[in-house]
């Protein structure tokens, strides 16, 4: 896990490093603050969670410019996990951001990094869109100062909008601004800081409205008191570990996924290595780890804000280091004036981040490849919106190996090769049934796992009353490992073809398979009709097709 000391420093670029740094430390303050308040909790957290998070994993990442923030899907996992009902509410988010690091270390460790490709589009798509709208749903109340009730983000979006009248103007004023801003400075050059001026704006005009109306908009200092120093480190509360073991593994799976679309995506300092996504892993743990000692939230690899740190011109991953630095001072010297930071302008920047994460035309191209993939990503969304989070995310990577297995197990095909008397051989469909007196080779393309057995027995032509003094060849060329279902399958298939006075012939290439099927003992297949395939295409299989051919002749 060495580092290169020119991914730290160069004197060539420190200028735009500097430039960089400093444009995404002012802008994750009100980021960090947002996702806090995302997350139910202190929003403060989220403030040191994009702090320290985000420096402790730059010591350790591969991708030099990934940014390791607090992300609206995992903020959202926090938000159902229900710390409040622990005896030190606090205590409980910094020891799951903590466990939560332990379990992705051990997962880098573990390479886990390379399974990500095994997820689904399918179960991504639903559960990303569903984050978005989640997003939009749970900060409605922010935005209208009216506090909704209900058991889940559904039921409260449906009360805020039954209670239109009791919203609070001055807040929906200032969340109107806040979004109107955001908007209006997106598509120019300075959209990089545009949140920064949004909320700066927003709170201004909430502070103007406080001394106006009647009605006060919430501020940050309402909800928290916003201290003028960094925190102080805090150990895990051990009581906690158990209940917090499965809203942390949805997190690291979350984090895992996240921080692999991240490091995929963005380019490494010298634009040509690859990234090592378990390093990657690893470098989300130990930036969870440090942020919960910090008294931050949970942390992943934040795409947002990877791609404008590359933007705004970072040459090496010291821009990450001074991004933390402005934050930090931030804290030190300007704490008096984001106390001031008013609630609905977090809650407009929030509904952008969301509505931003919602990608119609990856939703359109997932339902154009089939009712399967449609149904999978919609029951995740579905599950996602209803359900607390770190519950539907265990079940988007259940369906997610269903998904796999289903389309694996479909994509077996076996296929009939005929070999003419000139020699050159050719592939058909199957026959339907095993004629009288016949050599028939049959070829299975695909995995033989244990799911795709009933697939490929459904496509093995039939033994009727009349497929007498028959040989079928099964060939079994490329084919390095077996199932015990497949097995079964060929034990079933040989004793239907010896109640007919035929005969099961295999044609096997890969030693381990051969000795699989010595293993089991088919005793309807004679250990003379197993043959070891070599190198030579075709050759082994011409000679099992010939010792077929005498065979028939000789039985007939």
């Amino acid at each position: 896990m060495r580092i290169a000391p020119r991914q730290w420093f160069s004197r060539k670029t420190l200028g735009k490093d500097l430039t960089a740094g400093a444009v995404l430390g002012v802008e994750s303050v009100p980021d960090g603050l947002a996702a806090g308040l995302l997350a139910g909790v202190n929003p403060l957290a989220g403030l040191y969670a994009y702090l320290f998070g985000m420096v402790g994993a730059a010591f350790f990442t591969s991708s030099s410019f990934m940014a390791v923030q607090a992300t609206g899907a995992m903020a959202l996992v926090v938000a159902d996990a229900d710390l409040q009902s622990r005896a030190d509410p606090e205590r409980a988010l910094y020891t799951l951001a903590m466990l939560a690091g332990v379990a992705m270390v051990i997962a880098g460790l573990l390479r886990v990094g390379r399974l990500v490709r095994f997820v689904p589009t399918a179960v991504m798509t639903g559960f990303v869109t569903a984050v978005g709208v989640n997003i939009v749903l749970g900060q409605l109340s922010n935005f209208t100062g009216y506090q909704a009730q209900g058991a889940n983000r559904i039921v409260k979006t449906i009360d805020t909008l039954v209670h239109i009248l009791q919203w609070s103007i001055p807040a929906v004023i200032v969340g109107a601004v806040t979004l109107a801003i955001i908007v209006a400075l997106q598509r120019t050059r300075f959209s990089s800081l545009g949140l920064v001026a949004a909320v700066i704006v927003g709170s201004v005009c909430g502070v103007l409205l406080d001394l106006w109306t009647s009605r006060p908009v919430a501020f940050l200092r309402d909800v928290v008191d916003v201290p003028r120093g960094l925190p102080a480190p805090v150990l895990p509360q051990i009581d906690d570990v158990l209940y917090l073991i499965v809203p942390a593994c949805s997190l690291a799976f979350v984090a895992i996924v996240q921080g692999a679309g991240v490091s995929a995506s963005i380019p490494s300092a010298d634009g040509h290595s690859q990234p090592d996504a378990s390093r990657d892993v690893i470098g989300q743990g130990a930036g969870n780890i440090v942020a919960g000692l910090f008294r931050g939230m949970p942390v992943g690899g934040s795409m947002s804000a990877s791609a404008l740190i590359v933007a705004a011109g970072a040459k090496t991953r010291l821009a990450l280091f001074v991004a933390g630095g402005v934050m930090a001072l931030v804290i030190l010297v300007a704490s008096d004036l984001v106390a001031y930071v008013a609630m609905p302008a977090l809650a407009a920047l929030l509904i952008v981040v969301g509505i931003g994460s919602i990608r119609p035309g990856r939703v359109y191209s997932v339902i154009k490849t089939g009712p399967l993939q449609t149904t999978v990503m919609s029951v995740t969304f579905a599950l996602t919106l209803l359900i607390p989070l770190q519950f539907a995310v265990l079940v988007g990577v259940g369906m997610g190996i269903v998904l796999f297995v289903a389309q694996e197990s479909n994509r077996v095909r076996v296929r009939e090769v005929r070999i003419s008397e000139a020699g050159p051989m050719r592939e058909t469909e199957p026959r339907p049934v095993i004629p009288p007196s016949e050599v028939v080779i049959l070829q299975p393309y695909g995995s033989l796992f244990f799911a795709s057995a009933p697939t490929v027995e459904r496509q093995l032509p039939t033994v009727g009353r009349n497929s007498r003094h028959s040989v079928v060849i099964i060939r079994l060329r490329g084919t390095d490992r077996i199932g015990l279902a497949h097995i079964e399958v060929l034990r079933r298939y040989a004793r239907l073809l010896a109640e007919s006075d035929s005969l099961l012939k295999l044609v096997v290439s890969e030693p381990h398979v051969l000795q699989q099927i010595h293993a089991a003992g088919i005793t309807d297949i004679a250990e003379s009709d197993t043959y070891h395939g070599d190198e030579w295409v075709g050759k082994t299989l011409r000679r099992a097709y010939s010792d077929a051919r005498e065979w028939v002749e000789d039985n007939s």
